[in-house]
């Protein structure tokens, strides 16, 4: 599936492809809630880094988080000018990419199920939804979102 995206001021947009495009996973981790000043989570996506097209990438910027006192080599691309957060991209596995869902552009297919990680680091005023449909991780999920969307049909 094609992904089409873009910053809110439009100065970045973006395309790339994916075969994982079901935004199911919502990460708690202060990373992602913090950096991408979102409503408790964030919701990765994964797609084929090489087919990445950026315009304007002269207004983005990238930050690299530090975590346990270590700077990581993930690299978080954001919009300079208005703040928004719209892809990961890690050299330690240089073939992906993990567009932010809510950059997105594109419709996406809704999910049959959410997954719910990295709970361990979620404050108390985030509730997060129970019950059928809803899985819960402390930390990592138990898959991939390749394995995920295997399990669920989508892609073999």
């Amino acid at each position: 599936m094609k992904l089409e995206g873009s910053c809110r001021c439009g100065a970045v947009t973006y395309e790339m492809e994916s075969n994982t495009p079901y935004p199911y996973m919502r990460c708690y981790c202060s990373i992602c809630r913090k950096v991408g000043g979102s409503g408790g989570f964030a919701i990765n996506l994964r797609a084929d880094a090489g087919s990445l097209k950026v315009q304007g990438a002269e207004a983005k910027g990238i930050y690299n988080a530090t975590i346990d006192g270590e700077t990581s080599p993930a690299e978080r691309h954001f919009c300079k000018q208005c703040g928004s957060h719209l892809w990961v991209w890690d050299p330690r596995w240089p073939g992906l990419i993990h567009p932010h869902a809510g950059s997105v552009d594109s419709p996406l297919p809704t999910p049959p199920e959410t997954v719910h990680i990295m709970l361990e680091f979620k404050p108390n005023w985030i509730e997060v939804p129970e019950g059928p449909g809803h899985v819960h991780f402390q930390r990592y999920p138990d898959m991939s979102i390749e394995d995920w969307h295997k399990s669920k049909g989508f892609i073999e």
